[in-house]
């Protein structure tokens, strides 16, 4: 998972072992981060530019809407979703102190509509049920394969004109149905946010 690659290397945006979540009922709360080699959080600017995105496209309505964030590493795009009033969170991490932080912290601010899996990324997409979301969020580790190991999942997982964020060491692209919505770049990190165009 994303904390466990060594070249993935923590942004400079955040040097702290905290990050802060940036809109919501928990505006304002720091998190810690687990003490894991590598853990990269998505940089505060980075996150506030994406859910700003979203709330224009879903019109500031959450409550129906179910995210997968598959690479969850800190949480902080994960709970960043929670703390807007989404309806499902469905976190992935392998890594047993990372999985502790986000454990501790959903408890700590009773966070009933996030779920958090012990489970290695791709297993979990193999064995992955019917459940179908309006929002994937992949943030894996740079300098890896995942992210084209996982794109071939994406129509199995997503609800029609379901998102997909990617972040990622470099510019990304996804075939048809999927179109590119927004882009932008902080540094050296490139995101995405990508829209599955079909009525399926």
């Amino acid at each position: 998972m994303k904390q466990h690659h060594p070249s993935s290397k923590p942004s400079p945006n955040n040097p702290t072992t905290k990050v802060r979540i940036i809109g919501g009922e928990l505006k304002r709360t720091l998190i810690p981060v687990a003490n894991v080699p590598g853990l990269r959080p998505t940089p505060d600017r980075v996150r506030e530019t994406l859910y700003n995105w979203i709330h224009h496209l879903w019109q500031g309505q959450y409550h129906d809407k179910s995210v997968l964030d598959l690479f969850a590493g800190s949480g902080a795009l994960g709970f960043e979703a929670a703390s807007r009033g989404v309806g499902h969170v469905q976190m992935v991490e392998s890594n047993p102190e990372a999985l502790r932080h986000l454990r501790t912290i959903r408890d700590k601010y009773n966070l009933t509509t996030v779920r958090i899996h012990s489970h290695d990324a791709m297993l979990v997409l193999n064995r992955m049920d019917a459940s179908r979301f309006d929002l994937v969020l992949l943030d894996p580790p740079f300098n890896t394969t995942l992210l084209e190991q996982v794109k071939p999942f994406l129509p199995q997982i997503l609800k029609p004109n379901g998102l997909v964020y990617i972040e990622s060491e470099k510019a990304q692209t996804l075939e048809a149905p999927f179109t590119c919505i927004r882009s932008s770049k902080a540094g050296m990190v490139y995101f995405h946010l990508f829209q599955y165009e079909t009525s399926e």
